[in-house]
């Protein structure tokens, strides 16, 4: 089982690496403007790259931004049919590993729209730095209860309780129950406000 869970992480690391280069490449950004962009450093924007490293879900969040793009450009495979199961996804684990992000769906690779389920540790928290202008997050608790912090004010949200955001502001989210919480995110990518 621990094999297949090294195989299943490499050949994450290897798409995203292969992604990350194909859109840096497709926007004609070297590998030094890049770690401009993103306050990432080169040295390891050329791990990611190479299939050598496994980002947390902060630096790739601070590449999306950097790039402009949807985290789920880099995390997904283009399908035209795609079917999204429970635990059977790519994931991808906060720095503190509070918080497990499963992409879902994208409208395409550098769509608009994507979709994110997560599941939030007991006593857990996951906060954010700002994504890119104009993103739109919207977050329902599908099981569980958490509180959501926007800038200076606090929400709390149980089981179905959705809520929408400007997500180019910090955020983040708190579980102070003794059980996971599971979340689905929809995240909209405009410039507009």
């Amino acid at each position: 089982m621990d094999e297949q869970k090294i195989t299943e992480a490499e050949k994450l690391n290897r798409q995203v690496g292969m992604r990350l280069r194909g859109i840096r490449k497709s926007q004609g950004i070297s590998l030094q403007e890049l770690a401009d962009q993103t306050d990432v450093s080169k040295l390891t924007l050329g791990k990611i790259e190479r299939g050598e490293a496994n980002p947390s879900l902060t630096v790739i969040w601070k590449i999306a931004n950097g790039l402009a793009i949807p985290i789920s450009a880099l995390l997904t495979e283009k399908q035209e049919v795609v079917l999204s199961r429970n635990n059977e996804g790519n994931k991808i684990l906060s720095a503190n590993e509070n918080l497990t992000l499963e992409p879902m769906f994208t409208n395409s690779g550098y769509g608009s729209l994507e979709t994110h389920r997560a599941t939030l540790n007991p006593g857990g928290e996951y906060f954010a730095d700002p994504h890119q202008p104009g993103v739109i997050e919207y977050v329902t608790v599908m099981d569980g209860s958490v509180t959501i912090h926007i800038q200076d004010e606090v929400y709390d949200l149980n089981t179905y309780d959705s809520i929408k955001f400007h997500a180019d502001q910090r955020h983040g989210y708190v579980n102070n129950d003794t059980d996971p919480a599971v979340l689905h995110f929809v995240m909209i990518y405009s410039n507009q406000n």
